[in-house]
This record gives structure tokens, sequence and C-alpha cells, in this order.
């Protein structure tokens, strides 16, 4: 049967596939659009499958908090190139997937590629899908999610980087959320405080004090000793609480947020970041 121009672009509306390719769908399918539909998705798995080896490290991360601040979401969609990932049908893309998860509350990646993206299709289809129409490896990387008393989320300007950021008390002021979810974003701590970082962690940096200290001479029974005091050194580099604020030196952020608010703190957060 001849295909119209007109069902042709129909098609790439819907799809966002080229339009030979819609063409070339529709003809198989002798005009059905869900049948088209599959058959753009049978490329993309194809695509997927011929592209499974490919390197993935561009891409955008986003971040959200519901509307009464209780939860935030930051997810990461990831591509192969810059230049698509800087495509504004892929930023709508991206951001479809976030709302979806703002709206849903999946509790994890798979239980957030298993829901719908639209009438049609779930969203680990239409990643599938999107990897055909685009011709790159697109695969949501990673998501994370907390829930707290207040959550605020920050996004870095180019979409890099994102984080999200959950605060013991609802009453916590603005400018000081933010302040700690640039803090967040800036520093790259690896727990909120001592007490979260985990043992293997610990042992690690241990190890690797006793092999500094060892490397630069000193006696056997001091290594301990020095690997402790570089353990103290990285809580204090490396732990949220702990870490010097970006904005005054002369304050951990922890000092910062009892300043503002006595007895605030931070129960968790989230941080993406490409590459």
């Amino acid at each position: 049967m001849a295909i119209t121009a007109t069902e042709i672009n129909k098609l790439r509306q819907m799809t966002g596939a080229g339009m030979m390719d819609c063409k070339k769908a529709l003809t198989e399918a002798d005009g059905d659009f869900e049948k088209a539909i599959d058959e753009l998705r049978k490329k993309g798995q194809k695509v997927a499958a011929n592209r499974s080896d490919r390197d993935s490290k561009e891409g955008l991360v986003v971040a959200k908090t519901t509307a009464d601040n209780k939860r935030g979401v930051v997810l990461a969609v990831n591509c192969e190139t810059d230049f698509v990932a800087k495509n504004e049908d892929y930023g709508k893309f991206v951001n479809n997937i976030l709302e979806i998860a703002i709206s849903k509350n999946p509790k994890n990646a798979d239980e957030l590629k298993a829901l719908a993206y639209d009438n049609n299709i779930t969203i680990a289809d239409k990643l599938i899908e999107q990897t055909g129409v685009i011709g790159e490896k697109i695969e949501l990387n990673k998501y994370e999610v907390v829930e707290a008393a207040f959550v605020t989320a920050y996004n870095h300007p180019g979409n890099r980087l994102a984080n999200i950021v959950g605060f013991n008390m609802a009453t916590v002021k603005a400018d000081v959320a933010k302040d700690v979810a640039m803090q967040v974003a800036a520093m790259a701590p690896v727990a909120v405080d001592k007490g979260d970082v985990d043992a293997e962690t610990i042992q690690r940096e241990i190890e690797v004090g006793k092999e500094q200290a060892r490397a630069e001479g000193k006696a056997e029974e001091m290594l301990e000793k020095i690997a402790m005091g570089k353990l103290n050194k990285f809580y204090k580099e490396s732990t949220l609480l702990n870490q010097e604020f970006i904005k005054d030196a002369k304050k951990t952020i922890a000092q910062y947020m009892n300043d503002s608010e006595k007895g605030l703190t931070v129960t968790s957060f989230k941080r993406i970041a490409l590459g």
C-alpha cells in the first residue's frame, strides 16, 4: 500500500525516528502504526546489541524533588557523545524519565525502567528504541532516591553533575540547603559523617597510609599511628559534616548548619557525575 507523507510525519513525531526509517517501517507494517513502532523498536534492539560494548560516558544528569520537598531523585541517562547529550530532544527524553520517577516513586533503577514511558512502551523499551533512533548506546546508568524531612536538589550548569540532599528538619532555610548541596557538588564527599564510611574504605585508607609512611622511611612501630593520623585527615576532607565549608574555611559544614538552626544536620545525600 502507498504510504503518505502525512503518515510518515506522524510516525516520526511519535517516535523521533528518521523519515526514511519511518517510511520503511510503515511499508513493512502495511500502514499499521503499532506494528511500525514495533519494527522501529526491533531496529533499536539490533542497534543496542551491536553497540553493547561501546562506552557511554556522555549524557545528562538531572535531579528534582517532589512539590513538598519530602523526596528527591537524581538520575543519569548516558549516551556516547556530547553532541547527542546537547540535543534538545535528548534533553526532553531524559527529563520525561525524571518526571515519571518523581510521579511514580520507583525505589530503584529496575523499577523505574519497568514503568510506562507512554501508553505503548516501558522506559526500558524506550531506551532501546532511542538507541535505534539515535544510533548510539543509550542507557539509564544511575538512579538514586532520598527521603527526608526536607530534600533539596542541585543541578550543576551543563547537567554533567547533580545531587540531592536530605535534612532532618523541614524548617531548613533555602539558602542553607543550597549551600550544602553546592558543597556536595564541589567537594564530592564519600559519606555524611565518619560513622557512615564503610569498613572497606577505612581499611584501604589505613593500608595506604602505612605504605606512604613506610615509603618515607618511617619506623615500623610508628606506621599504625601515622596511618590513623592520615585516616583522620581523610575524614576531615571526605566526610560532609567534617569538611571545611567552601564559603567559610573557619567552619565545618556541621558548624555552619548548627549556626543556622540548632540541631540541623544532613541525613543522606546522593551525588551523580558523568565520567
